[in-house]
């Protein structure tokens, strides 16, 4: 069953193309730049062995230290099965060590290594000549523009009023 949809309305609807006034405009363009960024991450961290999923545990584990992997599920978006299965490669790798919660037998705390930590400066170093080449088409300052209004997107509650 087809919908009579008048075409004077096609204008309105989301195309994902440049230029693009849907409603819907500002989202297919955060998710085709995640989808670009992504793309430039996972190559810089292709040649270390890990995947993004992996190193998102270890961004977390490096800013809040030793968490609970029921955390790091929340703290990534990843569902709990999933969260295992990173922590048991991160295990695996010689990366992260589970330990236990004093005063909880079920959690486990799952913590960043040495090696886990030489890794992470590794790929920051990798990358960097990676992300100046995904901003290569902007102008003077508009990397760090980009970067302070996404911020500002991403972390509403996280300003000041």
């Amino acid at each position: 069953m087809t919908a009579d949809v008048p075409h004077e309305t096609t204008a309105s609807r989301a195309t994902d193309r440049p230029g693009d006034a849907s409603p819907f405009a500002l989202g297919l363009l955060l998710r085709r730049a995640h989808w670009r960024a992504a793309a430039v991450m996972a190559e810089a961290l292709r040649p270390l062995g890990i995947e993004l999923r992996h190193f998102a545990v270890l961004i977390v584990l490096v800013d809040r230290g030793a968490t609970v992997q029921r955390d790091l599920a929340e703290a990534t978006g990843t569902d709990k099965a999933g969260i295992m299965r990173v922590v048991d490669d991160l295990e695996r790798r010689g990366l992260a060590v589970r330990k236990a919660v004093p005063g909880d037998r079920r959690a486990r705390a799952v913590e960043i290594t040495p090696q886990g930590i030489e890794l992470f400066d590794a790929a920051h170093e990798a990358a960097t000549p990676l992300t100046e080449r995904l901003v290569a088409d902007l102008g003077p300052g508009e990397p760090e523009q980009l970067t302070e209004l996404l911020t500002r997107f991403a972390h509403p509650a996280d300003r000041e009023a």
